[in-house]
């Protein structure tokens, strides 16, 4: 019996990858679909840097925001997408110890750092609406740069958390993983080893992470709706749908995939809606990002117009 873990390391160490649970012959189709979500992905979240770099008019705390937003799903996306797809494509299942425990890291902070980036965000715009005479002060390029550095520093920490605590576990038999990533979760259960820390770092950790964001996300917009609804108008209505709107809709699609794996177990131990949400929230949720802000955003049509007008110009 093989063992894989933190005594009994090797190179040739690895798990096996079942990935979708899809048929054999759609192998082929599926990962020309995906190949084609994870580049919408990616192109459309630089065009989104490229646009905020540009323009001098979105050089503003939310695009701050935004910007590091953007960066988060492009890596979020590539932790799980690029390895996913060349499996497909090459019939291959394994993926190496290291490669499994890297995975679970980046995972991880990146999912984490969106947690943060939302809330910063949230913030953002209950101060333009509640506060807007004294948005400017509030929020200062100093306490953006804070809130940015202050996301980046405890998503690393959450993750190194969880990876050391991964890497201290040993997996003797079975390393068969009912996933098309390396997931903590689907690994916990794997493991030969007492991961009863392991858990309970996982609820504590989740609670600060995900409970606590969505808390003050939700405590944001409650302060916002009792804004609007104090010197109700249409012109009030408006101006905060399309300053929140793009934001709901992003906050929605997270949160609530994470809220919809989580309360409501697969039944029989079955994974296959699990991987099922793992797919919206892993490609789906930041592919659609860069439409949703594009999309149902003035500021950001208007600098795209800008860009390609002057080079029409140019020409």
């Amino acid at each position: 019996m093989s063992c894989i873990g933190s005594n009994n390391q090797s190179s040739a160490s690895e798990f096996l990858l079942l990935g979708l649970p899809i048929r054999p012959e759609d192998h082929a189709m599926i990962s020309a679909l995906f190949l084609a979500m994870y580049l919408t992905t990616v192109l459309g979240n630089l065009l989104i840097l490229l646009l905020i770099r540009l323009d001098s008019r979105l050089h503003t705390p939310m695009y701050f925001f935004l910007s590091h937003l953007a960066f988060t799903d492009i890596s979020f996306s590539s932790v799980t997408a690029p390895k996913m797809l060349t499996n497909m494509l090459t019939h291959t299942q394994s993926i190496s110890y290291a490669g499994c425990v890297s995975q679970v890291y980046f995972f991880l902070f990146f999912a984490d750092l969106d947690s943060f980036l939302l809330t910063s965000m949230a913030y953002d715009r209950y101060v333009a609406i509640c506060h807007p005479l004294h948005y400017s002060p509030i929020m200062s390029q100093s306490l953006c740069v804070l809130l940015v550095m202050l996301s980046w520093v405890l998503s690393f920490a959450s993750a190194l958390v969880h990876t050391l605590l991964l890497a201290r576990l040993s997996f003797c038999g079975d390393t068969t993983l009912p996933h098309f990533f390396c997931d903590l979760s689907a690994l916990l259960k794997l493991s030969s080893s007492d991961t009863s820390i392991n858990e309970l770092v996982i609820f504590t950790v989740g609670v600060v992470i995900i409970t606590v964001p969505l808390i003050c996300i939700l405590v944001s917009y409650g302060r916002i709706g009792a804004t609007i609804l104090r010197t109700p108008s249409i012109r009030g209505i408006c101006k905060a749908l399309s300053t929140c709107g793009s934001h709901l809709c992003v906050v929605s699609l997270y949160y609530g995939a994470i809220i919809g794996l989580y309360s409501f177990p697969s039944p029989n131990n079955s994974n296959s809606k699990d991987v099922i949400v793992a797919v919206m929230y892993t490609v789906v949720t930041p592919m659609l990002n860069p439409f949703i802000y594009s999309l149902r955003n003035r500021d950001m049509k208007g600098a795209l117009g800008n860009i390609l007008s002057r080079r029409a110009c140019s020409q």
